[in-house]
């Protein structure tokens, strides 16, 4: 026979005590699952009590400790509540120059292209692109083991890039009369603001300030961003090779 004293606890709060018996006589058992259910009725609470003895086990089920389940909830991101739509939006702008268009204007390839796609674009003005970083970036692995961050010396990199492609002239004729290699000529007020890790994009608006084509000389007002924080910011100087 069970203790003459039984107690249990529906719910999490040990100041809660739902059945209390100090003196029982027992003639026969005791429906544990008819106790809890009633119990259950008058707190209204999602809860369910069932008996952790098997069916070969040779203990009595009147014996057996009642266990106690709870429904697990789940919980939604503000921008993941059902019926939201956001799995048919995401960042997938229509691009004015895709890679390929980008592939034959700039002389990079993998592992050093970082622009993906070109959004905005006026010869010598000013353009808005972005580069879509991912874990699988080559340098990742390195920088660093124990937590991946775009290194900040590949964000102004991908504004140059993305400068270049301002300035290069795409009225230049054939491939062969090209020059589309074009150089660092300095880097100044460069500041980085927070990190850039893997899932970012990496919006990217290059906004030119002075433009000798006669020279070759291309001066920006670069800034990189994740949303809508400001990530890296820089003044950049390119010089078309000769």
């Amino acid at each position: 026979l069970p203790s003459p004293s039984i107690s249990f606890h529906l719910l999490p709060s040990p100041a809660l005590l739902v059945h209390s018996c100090t003196s029982c006589i027992f003639e026969g058992s005791i429906d544990l699952n008819m106790i809890a259910s009633a119990a259950n009725v008058a707190l209204k609470a999602p809860f369910s009590v069932s008996s952790t003895a098997s069916p070969s086990s040779k203990r009595s089920p009147m014996l057996a400790s009642p266990r106690v389940s709870r429904a697990l909830g789940v919980v939604y991101a503000a921008s993941e509540l059902p019926g939201s739509g956001v799995e048919k939006e995401g960042p997938n702008f229509a691009p004015l120059k895709d890679i390929q268009a980008i592939m034959q204007i700039l002389p990079h390839r993998y592992p050093f292209l970082l622009v993906d796609r070109v959004l905005e674009w006026e010869y010598g003005k000013y353009a808005v692109g972005y580069k879509c970083v991912t874990i699988n970036d080559n340098f990742f692995p390195g920088h660093f083991p124990q937590r991946a961050i775009m290194p900040g010396v590949l964000q102004v990199e991908a504004l140059a890039q993305l400068a270049g492609i301002v300035m290069l002239d795409p009225e230049a004729g054939s491939d062969s009369e090209k020059n589309n290699n074009f150089f660092f000529g300095g880097v100044d007020n460069c500041k980085w603001r927070r990190p850039v890790v893997p899932g970012d994009m990496l919006m990217m608006r290059v906004d030119v300030t002075k433009f000798n084509p006669r020279f070759g000389i291309c001066k920006t007002a670069a800034k990189a961003f994740v949303g809508a924080d400001l990530v890296c910011e820089a003044d950049l100087t390119l010089v078309l090779a000769k």
